[in-house]
């Protein structure tokens, strides 16, 4: 009888394309083990959003062992010493993991390697084996346009790998936790209802939608920026949990010469570009990598009442600006908001209200079911004009012309209801067109005020 080997399961809840998995199943009977631990990952254990998906991922992927006579083990605890204490109870000397890149599971592959027989995989759930994109020096890449022509000049990626032929199990499996008693289901109250109408959770649920998205990523480079129009792939949490992984993406779409095709693929080397990012600075979440920026004087919704007033109405989408209220709302009820508005309403909370960028990213990381750390913070810092790569702190977005310009009115009755009775153009600004109804709010800050307090701000940085 071969060795027990266990399997460490992380951002990777799926059968099929799984290295560790697969190379696991080969070696001897597998034990899968998911280990819930928020203490390591701190200010970034899994938010409310996120434990709502996770629950049912791990729900979906538990079916789909229990077919195969197996099953996961669910723990909670310290990552390392649970799994120690399995390896221990079983007798395994090998533990298989798909290599991670977040500080904290990084520390954590660290401290177990030391301990045991760690055998690591490092392009499960990306294009590029993280690290190997160099510049002809030898470094890493800062900025994303030549990293992503890197990137393309080193396709194709790895071949996908099928589903373990055999999936052998031990005689028996150690104790674990019943995923209902880890409480990671909203019930006083139950707000998931929104997110239960719009989401299919699980590995088969993602290949549905990577089916749906080969008839429409044709037309992703023209109506991505649309957020009336249903022309997003929607795939970001499932490649978030690794229910899929890109490569498996990669390889469906690699026959197409679109440009909508072109477009996305970007976006998935982005996520690699934003892994790469963190990489090099694991706190990126937290830190501003312009250092200049830690001398704006931002707007402390703990100190300052009238902040704390204007960020609740930014969560609450209740600032008068539609179509960041319609963003928030969607977040709120949907868990996910499109990417255009995203970019909007991040500006918006930077930019007009002054509010720490930190702030919105923290927000994000409780309300999106895609919550991703090193997307997450790259994207926030490159709104905020902080980041290693990212827009100019004087470029301020104007959300009203935005909600014009990207045909947003069709989006923004859907989200709030309070303005479904409005024609265009007055949907998109009804304070200015004198159409303001009763039960919506009006702005909480003009747009040349916001504009000429955050260029102030900017400026009083800048002559120190």
């Amino acid at each position: 009888m071969s060795d027990i080997q266990i399997v460490w399961l992380r951002r990777d809840l799926r059968m099929a394309d799984n290295p560790a998995l697969y190379h696991a199943a080969k070696a001897g009977p597998v034990i899968a083990v998911f280990v819930q631990d928020d203490d390591r990952a701190s200010t970034h254990a899994y938010g409310g959003a996120s434990r709502w998906w996770l629950h049912h991922s791990l729900e979906s992927l538990g079916a789909s062992f229990a077919k195969r006579h197996a099953k996961i083990v669910l723990r909670r605890g310290d990552s390392v010493e649970e799994l120690l204490k399995i390896a221990k109870e079983t007798g395994a000397s090998t533990i298989h993991a798909n290599r991670h890149y977040e500080p904290w599971w990084r520390n954590e592959e660290k401290a177990l390697g030391e301990k045991i027989d760690l055998k690591r995989y490092d392009d499960a759930n990306f294009l590029t084996v993280m690290g190997s994109i160099q510049t002809g020096t030898g470094g890493q890449y800062k900025i994303y346009t030549p990293f992503s022509r890197a990137v393309r000049a080193q396709f194709p990626p790895r071949d996908e790998l099928p589903e373990p032929e055999t999936l052998s199990s031990p005689d028996s499996f150690p104790a674990g936790d019943a995923l209902e008693d880890w409480n990671l289901l909203p019930t006083r109250p139950d707000w998931a209802g929104g997110m239960r109408d719009f989401w299919k959770v699980g590995e088969a649920a993602a290949h549905e939608r990577l089916d749906w998205w080969e008839t429409h990523v044709d037309d992703y480079d023209d109506k991505r920026n649309l957020p009336s129009v249903d022309k997003t792939s929607r795939l970001s949490p499932h490649l978030h949990f690794g229910e899929i992984s890109p490569v498996q993406i990669w390889h469906r779409f690699k026959h197409k010469r679109s440009d909508g095709w072109r477009t996305f693929e970007s976006e998935l080397i982005w996520r690699d570009y934003a892994q790469n990012t963190v990489a090099q600075f694991p706190l990126y979440a937290r830190n501003n990598y312009r250092e200049d920026f830690d001398q704006i004087e931002w707007r402390d919704p703990e100190t300052d009442e009238r902040a704390a007033r204007d960020l609740k109405a930014w969560q609450q989408g209740r600032t008068g600006y539609p179509i960041v209220d319609a963003g928030m709302r969607q977040l709120w009820q949907t868990g996910w908001m499109h990417n255009r508005v995203r970019m909007i309403t991040a500006s918006f909370l930077i930019k007009h209200l002054l509010i720490d960028w930190r702030v919105g990213e923290q927000w994000f990381w409780d309300t999106l079911v895609d919550a991703d750390y090193a997307s997450n913070a790259t994207n926030w810092q490159w709104t905020a004009g902080t980041g290693v790569d990212s827009n100019m702190f004087v470029r301020i977005m104007a959300p009203l012309s935005q909600s014009e310009k990207f045909d947003a009115a069709r989006y923004i009755r859907e989200y709030v209801p309070e303005l479904r009775g409005l024609d265009e153009p007055y949907i998109h600004d009804p304070e200015e067109f004198g159409r303001l109804p009763k039960a919506y709010p009006p702005k909480i800050i003009g747009h040349k005020q916001a504009r000429e307090r955050a260029l102030a701000a900017y400026k009083a940085i800048k002559s120190d």
